[in-house]
């Protein structure tokens, strides 16, 4: 029996901040009605997080939001890679990378790129569009406890403006309420992992010669190796507007409070190496790193996401980026069992698929930070000693757990993705009523069903009948240069089946968040029988 509640919705959002926003642009842009609570008062104030990956990117560009993002972020968007060097006086030092995409060859995989934009940048962009899809998120509101039956979830929200609380009950809670999650301690999840692996303490500060010193080197981000005043540069705005991460050692009995302004302008002087830098601290917070991953991603009708479900050591920007991978994951199965064209056992596939992924991950992440010697991390025995190199095949090409290939590796080792079903679906290049646009802008709000034009193997005439017959929504796209063709290629010469993995006569099934479902790999006797037996199993309709 539902609890009597004051206010009823189909998603609470618990937490505001890159996840819990990108979650609700993901849910509004799908037309699920949600409310977002947030205990603190606003958006971040504090410059981090920048790095979002060029899977993030695909996610945002298809939710429409890429060009108010690339705006926000259009100080930084000519800084590229990370420099490590014992002083920015004179020209020493070496790139450990200087370009991500260097040659361009990233082109050919998607249709946009890794973007440096800042947490306080990114999230009121997030937060605007948001609002303007429909969401309520309401700040300064804190969920305080909740329940959940077999009918939702009942939580209890304290106002903490107007000191009033009011109960909510939903269909569904998502809990993206950071790496010390009350939900989670609530539902008793537990994490496994190495733990924390270092902290550092964030420092804001302003100084109007660094910008000299530093010269054309834009970096994203400059590790500073000076023996007793090591840490990391990043910039905000190349001119006099700077972060600094100072190596942190809590472990060793050191307080917060030891790092007064007059130790971080010292340091700061240090390890750029000029004594007389001017240097005006603005704000000062502290965090931790850690490689930790929860033993599930749900419990019930309550859904892990971001920090609540993992935590990654910052090298590589994996966390965040991991984070909104999440909840794109999980959006799309939400809309299909609220809108009634999936079943509820469509929703375990969220901790089959994204679990593996922030193993796989993080584990990287943790490599990553020691490959580059990030200032303050000491790693233990065993810690961060995976696989290294190139990161392309980790934030591109992970894979879902799939029957063809079950023991396949999450992350393989070179980039592949040629319509493997588990694998992001290729991009191409295509027209559709002289719109140019990629393949992947076809996937959001239904499942995709490619064939070629003309389909003489009776594909697309089948999905047509189903989603008009059975109310699964299904959209068909035949793919040809011909006037029978519903999408044509652009101006260099492709052929979709070859990219896909697949022939003229086969048909490849992609399911809202761009992911390959199923593939035939030729025309069958019956293939309106073949494809609605591969959407029960899909959408656990059976």
């Amino acid at each position: 029996m539902q609890q009597r509640a004051d206010h009823r919705i189909p998603v609470l959002i618990v937490g505001g901040s890159l996840v819990g926003l990108s979650m609700s642009v993901f849910l509004g842009r799908l037309g699920v009605r949600h409310l977002l609570v947030e205990r603190h008062s606003g958006t971040s104030v504090h410059p981090r997080g920048r790095g979002n990956n060029v899977r993030t990117m695909e996610l945002f560009r298809v939710a429409g939001i890429e060009p108010d993002i690339r705006a926000a972020a259009s100080l930084l968007a000519d800084n590229h890679g990370i420099l490590q060097t014992p002083t920015l006086v004179g020209d020493a030092g070496e790139w450990l990378f200087k370009h991500i995409d260097p040659g361009g060859g990233l082109a050919r995989s998607s249709p946009t790129n890794w973007c440096l934009c800042s947490q306080n940048d990114l999230e009121p962009v997030l937060l605007d569009n948001a609002r303007e899809l429909g969401g309520d998120l309401r700040y300064s509101h804190q969920m305080e406890s909740f329940e959940q039956d077999d009918y939702g979830v009942t939580a209890v929200i304290h106002d903490r403006a107007a000191d009033e609380r009011y109960t909510v009950h939903a269909d569904y809670l998502i809990a993206a309420d950071g790496p010390r999650s009350p939900v989670r301690t609530a539902l008793g999840i537990r994490q496994t992992g190495p733990g924390d692996l270092f902290a550092n303490v964030s420092v804001t500060f302003r100084s109007a010669a660094l910008a000299d010193v530093v010269g054309d080197r834009r970096f994203i981000c400059c590790y500073l190796t000076h023996p007793d005043a090591d840490g990391a540069l990043l910039p905000v705005d190349n001119k006099e507007h700077w972060v600094f991460h100072a190596p942190w050692h809590p472990e060793h009995g050191e307080t917060l409070d030891a790092f007064t302004e007059e130790r971080l302008q010292h340091h700061i002087r240090q390890a750029v190496g000029v004594p007389d830098l001017d240097v005006k601290i603005t704000g000062k917070a502290s965090w931790r790193a850690a490689e930790r991953v929860t033993d599930r991603y749900s419990s019930g009708r309550v859904f892990l996401t971001g920090d609540s479900a993992h935590e990654m050591s910052p090298t590589g920007a994996f966390g965040s980026n991991t984070g909104i991978q999440d909840a794109h994951n999980l959006a799309w199965k939400l809309a299909a069992v609220l809108a009634g064209w999936a079943g509820p056992g469509l929703l375990d596939s969220y901790d089959t698929e994204r679990r593996p992924v922030a193993l796989a991950t993080s584990a990287r992440a943790s490599a990553r930070s020691v490959e580059h010697s990030h200032p303050g991390f000491a790693p233990a025995p065993g810690v961060g000693g995976g696989k290294r190199g190139g990161i392309l095949n980790v934030v591109l090409g992970y894979r879902y757990p799939h029957d063809t290939d079950p023991d396949h590796p999450v992350v393989p080792d070179t980039l592949d993705l040629t319509g493997q079903p588990g694998t992001r679906a290729p991009h191409l290049w295509l027209r559709r009523a002289g719109t140019r646009l990629s393949t992947l802008d076809l996937y959001e709000r239904s499942l995709v069903l490619l064939t070629d034009a003309p389909d003489d193997a009776g594909w697309h005439a089948a999905a047509r009948r189903i989603a008009d017959t059975d109310g699964v929504r299904l959209d068909a796209y035949r793919i040809g240069p011909g006037a029978d063709a519903d999408l044509t290629y652009d101006t260099e010469p492709t052929d979709w089946a070859q990219a896909h993995g697949t022939t003229a006569d086969g048909a490849v099934l992609v399911r809202p968040d761009g992911f390959v479902a199923w593939r035939a790999t030729g025309a069958v006797r019956d293939p309106e029988a073949e494809l609605r037996k591969v959407l029960r199993t899909l959408l656990h309709t059976a």
